[in-house]
């Protein structure tokens, strides 16, 4: 079990956060995500450092410094491809790589963005992200001529990445990463059963162990299009593909056919699959603005809807609601199971009842009883292994059931309760001997991959100067947190090109910037690095 403490810190913020870190190892935490390295100056229990994204862990250069700097894992770019992984691989082989596989994409390298802030005072690297890049622009020219309405200009697809996982292995991964902010409990259940289906699948061709014990066991069909997403995309893993999603930035849905008419709230529809009460349309109107309207009814191709307006013929529509599928999937048991021997057997004093896990972590029970000869040996061999398997309600399911070679006759009662407290017994074991891993020592001598760094790395208190300094830093800009936002500042890098998306790359000779208008008043700068293919937005 993991915890977040990724923000950057301000002086007076140092204590509370190390006074946190310490609560949370004595609560068992596994590790800790971090983005500050003041909390490597600090006094903390020894444990293990996992390297958020926001550190910007994009080169086989940072990444080292991380190994050597003691860290177990790193949470990798998203917009590393795989070549770019298998050097990092090669370069660090101490350390563990994490790499995000499905959810949101922030536009700009994570950790670097600062257009939040600079337009309103609110963090992305706090944890306080206002999701600016969401928002519809006009985009202008440098002679102000409007090229765009309502453009979604820095807004992307969603990562999908679940046909790619026996690759991302091979290029050295050993941690996926699923984003779920703010996401709800269909999305959850529909994409971790997905992806878990996913990995056993790629484990089982690459030869490799997962790292969580037990199966996940369901009968539902997860569907990656019925939940939340933006359209999907493989990012940058394996070349430029489009990745932006400039229409909107909500859930449209999956394709579910065309308006061939309309007449009063009596739609019908072409193509695409059946509809029921109760799902839900959306389409883009005539200004290209996504709408919605609820389902009431349906016959065949006929739907009737809440509200027709705009529905016009030949109008596509989506589906961003399907009921029906909504309900399976609440209704779907998801469990993860392991697998336990049992085994029972006479004593001195009763019975014992014996416990093996998957494992092999082992727990025992004893119940104080005197058994007799049965009249039904089979009946009461049946009795005692049906009896002792029952683990439903467990996180345990029995694999066999080991009996007396006596046959015995055992109350009902005195089964039961040897179970119930054979599976409490094994659980406490469990967690007691779940090993707690230390921190990795750091490596004497490590240097960090810069001499100079500039507010990017994002160093907002005097520890974590402190901590850099120490490793070769001559220069250590603050955080452009420590301050306001001046005109003129760059807050996004990017690898995401808006000319790119628009058709208009410059294949690496210069190109004039573009600018981004807001209804709000907001104007930014977009300028075009064709040569390194970056695309950087100023305020």
């Amino acid at each position: 079990m993991y915890a977040t403490v990724n923000t950057i810190l301000r002086d007076p913020e140092l204590e509370d956060a190390r006074r946190l870190v310490t609560e949370l190892r004595e609560d068992g935490i596994d590790a800790i995500i971090v983005q500050d390295f003041a909390l490597l100056e600090m006094d903390l229990p020894p444990v293990p450092l996992i390297a958020s994204t926001q550190m910007h862990n994009s080169t086989p250069e940072r990444v080292r410094f991380l190994q050597d700097a003691g860290f177990s894992r790193a949470i990798l770019a998203r917009e590393l491809s795989l070549e770019e992984i298998s050097k990092i691989a090669q370069a660090a082989p101490g350390i563990e790589l994490e790499a995000f596989v499905h959810g949101a994409l922030c536009v700009s390298y994570s950790g670097r963005c600062y257009l939040s802030y600079a337009l309103g005072g609110r963090s992305a690297n706090r944890g306080e992200c206002a999701q600016p890049c969401r928002k519809p622009y006009r985009i202008v020219d440098e002679a102000g001529k409007v090229l765009m309405e309502e453009c979604h200009a820095l807004c992307l697809k969603d990562l999908n990445l679940s046909g790619d996982l026996e690759a991302l292995i091979g290029a050295g991964v050993t941690s996926f990463k699923i984003e779920g902010r703010l996401k709800d409990e269909a999305y959850v259940k529909n994409t971790v059963l997905t992806y878990r289906r996913a990995l056993d699948a790629a484990l089982a061709k690459t030869g490799g162990r997962k790292a969580s014990s037990g199966t996940v066991a369901s009968e539902f069909e997860p569907d990656l299009a019925k939940t939340f997403n933006r359209g999907y995309t493989t990012h940058f893993l394996k070349g430029h593909p489009a990745v932006h999603a400039h229409a909107s930035p909500k859930f449209v849905g999956e394709p579910a056919g065309t308006v061939r008419a309309a007449k009063g709230e009596r739609i019908t529809l072409e193509g695409g699959a059946a509809w029921h009460a109760g799902d839900g349309l959306a389409f883009f109107d005539a200004r290209g603005r996504l709408r919605g309207t609820p389902v009431n009814k349906a016959e065949g191709a006929d739907i009737w809807v809440d509200d027709p307006q705009e529905l016009a013929p030949g109008t596509r529509v989506f589906r961003n609601h399907d009921r029906l599928w909504l309900k399976a999937l609440d209704a779907a048991r998801i469990e993860r199971k392991l697998t336990v021997s049992l085994e029972l057997r006479e004593t001195k004093s009763g019975l014992e009842l014996r416990l093996t896990d998957e494992d092999g972590i082992e727990a025992k029970a004893d119940a104080p009883c005197e058994p007799a000869a049965p009249k039904d040996a089979r009946l009461a061999r049946e009795t005692m292994a049906r009896q002792l398997a029952k683990l439903g309600g467990t996180p345990f399911v029995a694999r066999e059931v080991a009996l007396p070679e006596k046959a015995l006759f055992v109350p009902v009662s005195v089964l039961n309760e040897l179970r119930r407290s054979g599976v409490a017994a094994l659980t406490r074991r469990r967690l007691e001997t779940h090993p707690l891993e230390k921190r990795r020592p750091m490596r004497e001598g490590a240097a960090y991959p810069e001499k100079t760094v500039g507010f990017e790395a994002n160093v907002l208190n005097g520890l974590a100067e402190k901590f850099l300094r120490s490793h070769g830093v001559t220069s250590a800009a603050r955080a452009l947190e420590a301050g306001k936002a001046a005109k003129g500042t760059r807050v996004m890098t990017c690898k995401y090109c808006f000319r790119r998306a628009l058709g208009s790359c410059g294949a690496g000779k210069p190109v004039p910037p573009l600018f981004l208008e807001g209804d709000d008043g907001v104007r930014l700068r977009l300028e075009f690095d064709c040569a390194a293919c970056l695309m950087e937005v100023y305020v």
